[in-house]
Protein backbone atom coordinates (compact mmCIF):
# COMPACT_ATOMS: atom_id res chain seq x y z
CA UNK A 1 0.00 0.00 0.00
CA UNK A 2 1.07 3.52 -0.91
CA UNK A 3 2.80 5.69 2.15
CA UNK A 4 1.02 7.68 4.58
CA UNK A 5 -0.36 10.85 2.58
CA UNK A 6 2.36 13.80 3.13
CA UNK A 7 6.03 11.41 3.17
CA UNK A 8 8.04 12.39 5.79
CA UNK A 9 11.83 10.96 6.18
CA UNK A 10 12.47 8.62 9.11
CA UNK A 11 15.11 9.09 11.62
CA UNK A 12 15.50 5.94 14.11
CA UNK A 13 14.99 3.25 12.88
CA UNK A 14 15.85 3.77 9.20
CA UNK A 15 13.26 2.84 6.85
CA UNK A 16 14.35 0.37 4.32
CA UNK A 17 12.11 0.33 0.73
CA UNK A 18 12.03 -0.97 -2.86
CA UNK A 19 13.11 2.03 -4.23
CA UNK A 20 14.41 5.63 -3.78
CA UNK A 21 14.73 8.16 -6.73
CA UNK A 22 17.12 10.37 -6.36
CA UNK A 23 15.58 13.35 -8.11
CA UNK A 24 12.33 15.45 -8.50
CA UNK A 25 12.51 16.48 -12.04
CA UNK A 26 10.28 14.93 -14.84
CA UNK A 27 12.51 11.82 -14.89
CA UNK A 28 11.36 11.07 -11.37
CA UNK A 29 7.70 12.26 -11.63
CA UNK A 30 6.93 9.83 -14.63
CA UNK A 31 8.97 7.12 -12.49
CA UNK A 32 6.92 8.00 -9.70
CA UNK A 33 3.67 7.87 -11.72
CA UNK A 34 4.26 4.44 -13.19
CA UNK A 35 5.25 2.71 -9.65
CA UNK A 36 1.58 3.91 -8.23
CA UNK A 37 0.34 1.63 -9.94
CA UNK A 38 -0.39 3.68 -13.33
CA UNK A 39 -0.43 1.21 -16.37
CA UNK A 40 -0.71 1.68 -20.09
CA UNK A 41 -2.95 -0.53 -22.38
CA UNK A 42 -3.15 -0.72 -26.09
CA UNK A 43 -6.93 2.12 -26.34
CA UNK A 44 -9.79 -0.33 -27.50
CA UNK A 45 -9.96 1.58 -31.12
CA UNK A 46 -6.59 2.77 -31.39
CA UNK A 47 -4.70 1.99 -34.85
CA UNK A 48 -1.09 2.55 -34.97
CA UNK A 49 0.22 3.85 -38.49
CA UNK A 50 3.07 1.45 -38.19
CA UNK A 51 1.89 -1.88 -39.16
CA UNK A 52 4.27 -4.28 -38.08
CA UNK A 53 4.05 -2.48 -34.37
CA UNK A 54 0.22 -2.74 -34.24
CA UNK A 55 -0.01 -5.82 -34.92
CA UNK A 56 2.33 -6.97 -32.44
CA UNK A 57 0.26 -5.00 -30.03
CA UNK A 58 -2.77 -6.70 -31.27
CA UNK A 59 -1.19 -10.41 -29.75
CA UNK A 60 -1.17 -9.04 -26.10
CA UNK A 61 -3.69 -6.59 -26.24
CA UNK A 62 -5.45 -7.60 -23.12
CA UNK A 63 -1.97 -7.04 -21.41
CA UNK A 64 -0.43 -3.60 -20.21
CA UNK A 65 2.33 -2.90 -21.60
CA UNK A 66 4.51 -3.07 -18.71
CA UNK A 67 4.04 -6.87 -18.72
CA UNK A 68 4.99 -7.52 -22.70
CA UNK A 69 8.47 -7.82 -24.69
CA UNK A 70 9.94 -4.31 -24.62
CA UNK A 71 12.85 -5.44 -26.69
CA UNK A 72 10.14 -7.58 -29.31
CA UNK A 73 7.76 -4.20 -29.71
CA UNK A 74 10.90 -2.09 -30.10
CA UNK A 75 12.38 -4.34 -32.81
CA UNK A 76 13.21 -2.02 -36.08
CA UNK A 77 11.87 1.23 -34.61
CA UNK A 78 13.83 4.34 -35.47
CA UNK A 79 14.16 7.49 -33.17
CA UNK A 80 15.96 10.64 -32.03
CA UNK A 81 16.91 8.64 -28.90
CA UNK A 82 19.65 5.40 -29.25
CA UNK A 83 17.30 3.78 -25.90
CA UNK A 84 15.31 1.32 -27.78
CA UNK A 85 12.70 1.91 -24.95
CA UNK A 86 12.50 4.97 -25.38
CA UNK A 87 11.70 5.27 -28.99
CA UNK A 88 9.06 2.33 -28.67
CA UNK A 89 7.20 4.24 -25.92
CA UNK A 90 7.65 7.72 -27.92
CA UNK A 91 6.25 6.03 -30.47
CA UNK A 92 3.35 4.90 -28.63
CA UNK A 93 2.57 8.69 -27.06
CA UNK A 94 3.35 10.92 -29.88
CA UNK A 95 3.53 8.83 -33.25
CA UNK A 96 5.14 9.75 -36.10
CA UNK A 97 5.54 12.83 -34.43
CA UNK A 98 8.92 13.51 -36.10
CA UNK A 99 7.36 13.90 -39.73
CA UNK A 100 5.44 16.62 -38.21
CA UNK A 101 1.98 14.16 -37.53
CA UNK A 102 0.13 15.15 -34.59
CA UNK A 103 -1.58 11.46 -34.17
CA UNK A 104 -2.96 10.99 -31.08
CA UNK A 105 -1.65 8.44 -28.42
CA UNK A 106 -3.09 4.55 -28.51
CA UNK A 107 -2.03 4.04 -24.84
CA UNK A 108 -4.89 4.45 -22.33
CA UNK A 109 -3.48 4.67 -18.59
CA UNK A 110 -5.04 2.21 -15.87
CA UNK A 111 -4.37 2.93 -12.44
CA UNK A 112 -3.97 -0.57 -10.94
CA UNK A 113 -3.61 0.15 -7.18
CA UNK A 114 -2.47 -3.82 -6.52
CA UNK A 115 0.68 -3.06 -8.64
CA UNK A 116 1.80 -0.01 -6.25
CA UNK A 117 5.59 -0.25 -5.49
CA UNK A 118 6.93 1.93 -2.18
CA UNK A 119 9.20 4.51 -2.97
CA UNK A 120 9.85 7.99 -2.16
CA UNK A 121 11.36 11.17 -4.67
CA UNK A 122 14.03 13.19 -2.96
CA UNK A 123 14.51 16.55 -4.82
CA UNK A 124 15.81 19.53 -3.37
CA UNK A 125 13.56 22.14 -4.41
CA UNK A 126 9.55 21.81 -5.59
CA UNK A 127 8.63 18.70 -7.99
CA UNK A 128 9.98 20.09 -11.70
CA UNK A 129 13.42 19.83 -11.06
CA UNK A 130 15.65 22.49 -12.77
CA UNK A 131 12.83 24.12 -14.58
CA UNK A 132 11.54 26.06 -11.57
CA UNK A 133 15.22 28.07 -12.07
CA UNK A 134 14.84 28.73 -15.51
CA UNK A 135 14.12 31.80 -17.14
CA UNK A 136 10.39 32.00 -17.17
CA UNK A 137 9.28 34.23 -20.22
CA UNK A 138 11.57 32.46 -22.96
CA UNK A 139 9.58 29.94 -25.28
CA UNK A 140 11.25 26.15 -24.52
CA UNK A 141 12.54 24.40 -27.67
CA UNK A 142 10.42 21.35 -27.37
CA UNK A 143 6.08 22.26 -28.32
CA UNK A 144 4.21 21.87 -25.38
CA UNK A 145 2.64 18.25 -25.72
CA UNK A 146 6.16 17.40 -25.98
CA UNK A 147 6.63 18.15 -22.64
CA UNK A 148 3.53 16.35 -21.20
CA UNK A 149 3.95 13.32 -18.90
CA UNK A 150 1.48 10.22 -19.35
CA UNK A 151 -2.45 11.19 -18.47
CA UNK A 152 -2.56 14.39 -18.34
CA UNK A 153 -2.30 16.38 -21.86
CA UNK A 154 -0.19 19.68 -21.45
CA UNK A 155 -3.21 21.49 -23.82
CA UNK A 156 -5.45 20.42 -21.60
CA UNK A 157 -3.53 21.65 -18.06
CA UNK A 158 -2.87 24.57 -20.00
CA UNK A 159 -6.50 25.67 -21.31
CA UNK A 160 -7.82 28.60 -19.27
CA UNK A 161 -3.83 29.92 -18.28
CA UNK A 162 -2.14 30.71 -21.06
CA UNK A 163 -2.76 34.69 -22.57
CA UNK A 164 -1.12 34.10 -25.41
CA UNK A 165 -2.01 31.20 -27.71
CA UNK A 166 -0.27 31.85 -30.74
CA UNK A 167 2.62 29.39 -30.33
CA UNK A 168 2.40 25.40 -29.37
CA UNK A 169 6.00 26.20 -27.40
CA UNK A 170 5.48 26.73 -23.61
CA UNK A 171 7.62 28.54 -21.35
CA UNK A 172 9.55 27.10 -18.93
CA UNK A 173 7.43 28.87 -15.74
CA UNK A 174 4.39 27.39 -17.72
CA UNK A 175 6.69 23.93 -18.01
CA UNK A 176 7.25 23.70 -13.81
CA UNK A 177 3.84 24.78 -13.08
CA UNK A 178 2.47 21.69 -15.28
CA UNK A 179 4.86 19.59 -13.55
CA UNK A 180 4.04 20.91 -9.45
CA UNK A 181 -0.30 20.45 -10.49
CA UNK A 182 0.68 16.90 -12.19
CA UNK A 183 1.53 15.14 -8.84
CA UNK A 184 -1.21 16.88 -7.04
CA UNK A 185 -3.55 15.81 -9.62
CA UNK A 186 -2.16 12.27 -9.75
CA UNK A 187 -1.85 11.82 -6.42
CA UNK A 188 1.41 11.64 -6.60
CA UNK A 189 2.35 14.01 -3.12
CA UNK A 190 2.91 11.25 -1.00
CA UNK A 191 5.86 9.94 -2.67
CA UNK A 192 7.59 13.36 -2.58
CA UNK A 193 9.69 14.93 -0.05
CA UNK A 194 11.27 18.32 -1.15
CA UNK A 195 14.32 20.37 -0.14
CA UNK A 196 16.58 16.74 0.85
CA UNK A 197 20.04 16.94 -0.16
CA UNK A 198 21.83 13.42 -0.66
CA UNK A 199 25.64 13.44 1.09
CA UNK A 200 26.19 10.00 0.10
CA UNK A 201 25.10 6.91 -1.15
CA UNK A 202 27.41 3.78 -0.59
CA UNK A 203 26.29 -0.45 -0.01
CA UNK A 204 27.71 -0.48 3.53
CA UNK A 205 27.82 -3.89 4.08
CA UNK A 206 28.95 -6.81 1.74
CA UNK A 207 29.64 -10.14 1.00
CA UNK A 208 33.64 -10.63 0.15
CA UNK A 209 33.43 -11.94 -3.15
CA UNK A 210 31.05 -9.24 -4.06
CA UNK A 211 33.21 -6.62 -2.58
CA UNK A 212 36.18 -7.72 -4.48
CA UNK A 213 34.41 -8.60 -8.32
CA UNK A 214 33.09 -4.96 -8.16
CA UNK A 215 36.55 -3.07 -8.89
CA UNK A 216 35.07 -0.09 -10.87
CA UNK A 217 32.05 -0.12 -9.51
CA UNK A 218 30.83 3.02 -7.06
CA UNK A 219 30.18 1.43 -3.64
CA UNK A 220 32.80 0.85 -0.91
CA UNK A 221 32.72 -2.56 1.58
CA UNK A 222 33.34 -2.15 5.09
CA UNK A 223 36.26 -3.59 7.04
CA UNK A 224 34.41 -3.70 10.18
CA UNK A 225 30.57 -4.64 9.55
CA UNK A 226 29.61 -2.58 12.63
CA UNK A 227 25.68 -4.36 12.75
CA UNK A 228 25.52 -8.33 14.56
CA UNK A 229 23.27 -10.47 15.67
CA UNK A 230 23.41 -13.04 18.91
CA UNK A 231 25.82 -15.47 17.20
CA UNK A 232 28.07 -12.47 16.95
CA UNK A 233 28.42 -13.32 12.91
CA UNK A 234 28.46 -9.81 10.63
CA UNK A 235 25.01 -9.44 9.19
CA UNK A 236 25.99 -8.98 5.17
CA UNK A 237 23.33 -5.92 4.08
CA UNK A 238 23.12 -5.86 -0.14
CA UNK A 239 20.67 -2.40 0.52
CA UNK A 240 21.91 1.00 -0.30
CA UNK A 241 22.30 2.77 2.43
CA UNK A 242 21.50 6.99 1.47
CA UNK A 243 22.75 9.87 4.02
CA UNK A 244 21.77 13.13 3.67
CA UNK A 245 19.97 16.29 5.12
CA UNK A 246 16.81 17.94 4.50
CA UNK A 247 16.67 22.00 5.17
CA UNK A 248 13.86 23.45 6.75
CA UNK A 249 12.45 26.95 6.23
CA UNK A 250 14.43 28.39 8.86
CA UNK A 251 17.67 27.16 6.91
CA UNK A 252 18.30 24.42 9.91
CA UNK A 253 19.73 20.88 8.71
CA UNK A 254 18.05 18.07 9.81
CA UNK A 255 19.88 14.59 8.59
CA UNK A 256 18.73 11.50 7.70
CA UNK A 257 19.67 8.02 6.90
CA UNK A 258 17.74 5.38 4.79
CA UNK A 259 18.20 2.29 3.16
CA UNK A 260 16.83 0.72 -0.12
CA UNK A 261 16.87 -2.21 -2.26
CA UNK A 262 17.48 -0.29 -5.18
CA UNK A 263 18.35 3.55 -6.55
CA UNK A 264 17.17 5.40 -9.69
CA UNK A 265 19.00 8.25 -10.33
CA UNK A 266 17.07 11.43 -12.41
CA UNK A 267 19.24 14.11 -11.46
CA UNK A 268 19.36 15.64 -14.75
CA UNK A 269 22.35 17.76 -15.73
CA UNK A 270 21.62 21.31 -15.10
CA UNK A 271 23.38 20.69 -11.71
CA UNK A 272 27.20 21.79 -12.64
CA UNK A 273 28.27 24.29 -15.71
CA UNK A 274 31.12 22.85 -17.97
CA UNK A 275 33.84 25.24 -17.63
CA UNK A 276 36.66 25.99 -20.09
CA UNK A 277 39.79 25.41 -18.06
CA UNK A 278 41.53 28.27 -18.66
CA UNK A 279 43.29 31.16 -16.78
CA UNK A 280 41.07 33.94 -15.15
CA UNK A 281 37.94 31.52 -15.60
CA UNK A 282 37.69 32.56 -12.05
CA UNK A 283 38.01 35.99 -11.85
CA UNK A 284 34.99 38.03 -10.69
CA UNK A 285 33.60 39.02 -14.27
CA UNK A 286 33.77 35.55 -15.56
CA UNK A 287 29.97 33.75 -14.83
CA UNK A 288 28.91 30.44 -16.13
CA UNK A 289 24.92 31.34 -15.04
CA UNK A 290 22.64 32.80 -17.44
CA UNK A 291 20.80 34.09 -14.48
CA UNK A 292 23.65 36.07 -13.13
CA UNK A 293 23.76 37.95 -16.11
CA UNK A 294 19.94 38.89 -15.95
CA UNK A 295 20.27 39.88 -12.99
CA UNK A 296 23.44 42.18 -14.16
CA UNK A 297 21.28 43.27 -16.68
CA UNK A 298 18.23 44.05 -14.78
CA UNK A 299 19.64 46.07 -11.85
CA UNK A 300 21.45 48.29 -15.09
CA UNK A 301 25.10 47.11 -14.56
CA UNK A 302 25.37 46.64 -18.20
CA UNK A 303 23.34 49.62 -19.43
CA UNK A 304 24.80 52.84 -21.68
CA UNK A 305 27.81 52.91 -23.38
CA UNK A 306 29.69 49.45 -22.05
CA UNK A 307 32.15 47.14 -23.35
CA UNK A 308 30.74 44.22 -24.73
CA UNK A 309 29.83 41.12 -23.30
CA UNK A 310 32.00 38.07 -24.69
CA UNK A 311 29.40 34.66 -24.68
CA UNK A 312 31.16 31.63 -25.09
CA UNK A 313 28.83 28.88 -26.71
CA UNK A 314 26.88 27.67 -29.47
CA UNK A 315 23.75 26.14 -28.00
CA UNK A 316 20.51 27.41 -27.03
CA UNK A 317 21.36 28.49 -23.46
CA UNK A 318 24.12 30.71 -25.17
CA UNK A 319 21.35 32.06 -27.58
CA UNK A 320 19.05 33.16 -25.18
CA UNK A 321 21.77 34.90 -23.35
CA UNK A 322 22.46 36.64 -26.98
CA UNK A 323 18.92 37.75 -27.08
CA UNK A 324 19.10 39.17 -23.94
CA UNK A 325 21.54 41.15 -24.40
CA UNK A 326 19.88 42.29 -27.76
CA UNK A 327 17.01 43.12 -26.88
CA UNK A 328 18.74 45.69 -24.09
CA UNK A 329 20.94 47.21 -26.94
CA UNK A 330 24.32 45.65 -24.62
CA UNK A 331 27.15 44.71 -27.31
CA UNK A 332 28.16 41.27 -27.88
CA UNK A 333 30.80 39.26 -28.76
CA UNK A 334 30.08 35.77 -29.63
CA UNK A 335 32.85 32.88 -29.40
CA UNK A 336 32.45 29.10 -30.34
CA UNK A 337 34.55 26.72 -31.44
CA UNK A 338 32.77 25.11 -34.55
CA UNK A 339 32.13 26.49 -37.91
CA UNK A 340 28.97 28.11 -38.52
CA UNK A 341 28.29 25.30 -42.03
CA UNK A 342 28.47 22.89 -39.25
CA UNK A 343 25.36 20.40 -39.52
CA UNK A 344 25.76 19.64 -35.78
CA UNK A 345 25.00 22.86 -34.64
CA UNK A 346 20.99 22.92 -33.28
CA UNK A 347 20.18 26.30 -34.87
CA UNK A 348 20.35 23.93 -38.19
CA UNK A 349 17.98 21.40 -36.89
CA UNK A 350 14.91 23.41 -35.84
CA UNK A 351 12.04 24.60 -38.41
CA UNK A 352 12.57 28.36 -38.95
CA UNK A 353 8.42 29.04 -38.79
CA UNK A 354 8.48 27.26 -35.00
CA UNK A 355 12.04 28.92 -34.02
CA UNK A 356 12.37 32.07 -35.67
CA UNK A 357 14.23 34.19 -32.29
CA UNK A 358 16.79 31.17 -32.76
CA UNK A 359 17.17 31.90 -36.53
CA UNK A 360 17.69 35.70 -36.07
CA UNK A 361 20.89 34.73 -33.52
CA UNK A 362 22.17 32.21 -36.22
CA UNK A 363 21.69 34.64 -39.63
CA UNK A 364 23.42 36.91 -37.02
CA UNK A 365 26.32 34.22 -36.18
CA UNK A 366 26.71 33.69 -40.23
CA UNK A 367 26.66 37.24 -41.49
CA UNK A 368 27.93 39.38 -38.84
CA UNK A 369 31.28 38.01 -38.26
CA UNK A 370 34.47 39.49 -37.16
CA UNK A 371 35.43 38.39 -40.47
CA UNK A 372 33.27 40.95 -42.44
CA UNK A 373 34.68 43.73 -41.50
CA UNK A 374 37.51 45.03 -40.15
CA UNK A 375 35.97 46.63 -36.91
CA UNK A 376 33.22 44.52 -34.79
CA UNK A 377 29.66 45.55 -35.36
CA UNK A 378 27.89 47.62 -33.03
CA UNK A 379 25.66 45.23 -31.37
CA UNK A 380 26.57 42.08 -32.31
CA UNK A 381 30.16 40.28 -33.72
CA UNK A 382 30.61 36.61 -34.17
CA UNK A 383 34.30 34.56 -33.70
CA UNK A 384 33.66 31.11 -35.19
CA UNK A 385 36.48 28.71 -35.04
CA UNK A 386 37.19 30.77 -32.01
CA UNK A 387 38.31 29.25 -28.41
CA UNK A 388 39.28 31.08 -25.55
CA UNK A 389 42.69 31.22 -23.92
CA UNK A 390 42.67 33.10 -20.86
CA UNK A 391 40.62 36.08 -19.02
CA UNK A 392 43.14 38.58 -17.46
CA UNK A 393 42.44 41.17 -14.28
CA UNK A 394 42.11 44.04 -16.39
CA UNK A 395 38.80 42.76 -17.64
CA UNK A 396 39.91 41.23 -21.41
CA UNK A 397 40.35 38.19 -23.10
CA UNK A 398 42.36 36.35 -25.25
CA UNK A 399 40.49 34.32 -28.10
CA UNK A 400 42.76 32.36 -30.07
CA UNK A 401 41.19 31.36 -34.16
CA UNK A 402 42.22 28.03 -36.31
CA UNK A 403 44.76 29.94 -37.78
CA UNK A 404 46.70 30.50 -34.68
CA UNK A 405 45.84 34.34 -34.49
CA UNK A 406 45.51 35.84 -31.17
CA UNK A 407 43.07 38.52 -30.68
CA UNK A 408 42.79 40.16 -26.99
CA UNK A 409 39.53 42.29 -26.21
CA UNK A 410 38.45 44.60 -24.05
CA UNK A 411 34.78 43.48 -22.49
CA UNK A 412 32.38 44.14 -19.49
CA UNK A 413 31.43 40.72 -18.62
CA UNK A 414 31.79 37.04 -19.45
CA UNK A 415 29.35 34.48 -20.35
CA UNK A 416 30.31 31.06 -20.52
CA UNK A 417 27.73 29.06 -21.36
CA UNK A 418 29.14 25.59 -23.22
CA UNK A 419 26.86 22.85 -21.05
CA UNK A 420 26.43 21.65 -17.94
CA UNK A 421 27.50 18.04 -16.00
CA UNK A 422 25.57 16.02 -13.52
CA UNK A 423 26.42 16.46 -9.92
CA UNK A 424 26.91 12.85 -8.64
CA UNK A 425 29.20 14.29 -5.60
CA UNK A 426 27.46 11.83 -3.38
CA UNK A 427 29.08 7.92 -5.15
CA UNK A 428 32.24 7.25 -4.73
CA UNK A 429 34.19 8.87 -7.22
CA UNK A 430 31.10 10.90 -8.54
CA UNK A 431 29.87 8.03 -10.34
CA UNK A 432 32.91 7.99 -12.97
CA UNK A 433 32.62 4.24 -12.80
CA UNK A 434 29.20 4.41 -14.56
CA UNK A 435 29.94 5.75 -17.61
CA UNK A 436 30.53 3.26 -20.93
CA UNK A 437 34.15 5.26 -20.37
CA UNK A 438 35.72 4.51 -17.22
CA UNK A 439 37.08 6.83 -14.63
CA UNK A 440 35.50 9.74 -16.54
CA UNK A 441 33.07 12.18 -15.69
CA UNK A 442 29.70 11.05 -16.73
CA UNK A 443 27.93 13.74 -19.25
CA UNK A 444 24.88 13.41 -21.32
CA UNK A 445 26.69 13.08 -24.37
CA UNK A 446 30.15 11.84 -24.37
CA UNK A 447 30.08 9.35 -21.24
CA UNK A 448 26.22 8.92 -20.32
CA UNK A 449 25.55 6.13 -17.90
CA UNK A 450 25.68 2.61 -19.12
CA UNK A 451 23.01 0.74 -18.66
CA UNK A 452 21.01 -2.36 -19.62
CA UNK A 453 18.79 -0.95 -23.14
CA UNK A 454 15.65 -2.85 -21.80
CA UNK A 455 15.64 -2.48 -17.62
CA UNK A 456 18.04 0.69 -17.64
CA UNK A 457 19.74 -1.23 -14.56
CA UNK A 458 23.40 0.14 -15.08
CA UNK A 459 25.67 -2.26 -16.63
CA UNK A 460 28.29 -1.42 -13.79
CA UNK A 461 26.35 -1.85 -10.47
CA UNK A 462 23.55 -3.94 -9.66
CA UNK A 463 20.04 -2.23 -8.12
CA UNK A 464 21.31 1.07 -9.66
CA UNK A 465 19.12 2.30 -12.53
CA UNK A 466 19.57 5.64 -14.25
CA UNK A 467 17.05 7.78 -16.79
CA UNK A 468 16.52 10.70 -18.41
CA UNK A 469 19.70 12.89 -19.54
CA UNK A 470 21.99 10.59 -17.74
CA UNK A 471 21.09 7.95 -19.92
CA UNK A 472 21.23 10.60 -23.33
CA UNK A 473 17.87 10.76 -22.99
CA UNK A 474 17.86 14.71 -23.06
CA UNK A 475 14.26 15.30 -24.49
CA UNK A 476 11.32 14.76 -22.14
CA UNK A 477 9.86 13.23 -25.10
CA UNK A 478 11.85 9.98 -24.54
CA UNK A 479 12.37 10.15 -20.82
CA UNK A 480 9.18 8.31 -20.51
CA UNK A 481 10.82 5.18 -21.50
CA UNK A 482 13.09 4.84 -19.06
CA UNK A 483 10.61 4.88 -16.25
CA UNK A 484 8.67 2.57 -18.34
CA UNK A 485 11.74 -0.18 -18.54
CA UNK A 486 12.22 0.36 -14.48
CA UNK A 487 8.59 -0.02 -13.18
CA UNK A 488 8.88 -3.47 -15.73
CA UNK A 489 12.31 -4.78 -14.10
CA UNK A 490 11.10 -4.12 -10.61
CA UNK A 491 7.34 -5.80 -11.55
CA UNK A 492 9.59 -8.17 -12.61
CA UNK A 493 11.32 -9.18 -9.82
CA UNK A 494 8.82 -8.93 -7.47
CA UNK A 495 6.64 -11.62 -9.01
CA UNK A 496 10.10 -13.54 -9.03
CA UNK A 497 10.64 -13.19 -5.41
CA UNK A 498 6.61 -14.08 -4.56
CA UNK A 499 6.87 -17.37 -6.81
CA UNK A 500 10.26 -18.19 -5.36
CA UNK A 501 8.66 -17.63 -1.68
CA UNK A 502 5.61 -19.77 -3.07
CA UNK A 503 7.57 -22.56 -3.98
CA UNK A 504 9.70 -22.67 -0.77
CA UNK A 505 6.48 -22.79 1.48
CA UNK A 506 5.10 -25.93 -0.65
CA UNK A 507 8.55 -27.53 -0.32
Amino acid sequence: MPLAEESTLPSDPPLTLPLVIIGNGPSGICLSYMLSGYRPYLSPDAVHPNSILQSRLEEARHLSIHEQDLEYLSEGLEGRSTNPVAVLFDTLLHPNADFGYDYPSVLQWKLEEEHYIPHIVLGKGPPGGAWHDMEGSMLTLSLGDWMELPGLKFKDWALGKRRNLKTDRATPAEVASYYKHYIKIMGLQRNFIDNTYITSVVKPYREQEESTSQGNGVVVASEEPQIREGNDEPVLKKNWEIQGYTRAADGSHQPFCLFAEAIALATGTFDSPARLGVSGEDLPYVSHCVAEFEAAVSKGKLGGSVDPVLIVGAGLTAADAILCAYNHNIPIIHAFRRRVTDPSLIFKQLPKKLYPEYHKVYHMMCMQSHTTASNLHASYTSFPEHCVLSFKPDMKCVLQGTGGLKKVLKISMALVLIGSHPNLSFLKEQGRGLGHHPNQPITCKGNPVEIDPYTYESSKEPNLFALGPLVGDNFIRFLKGGALAITRCLETRQKNRHRLAESDGVS
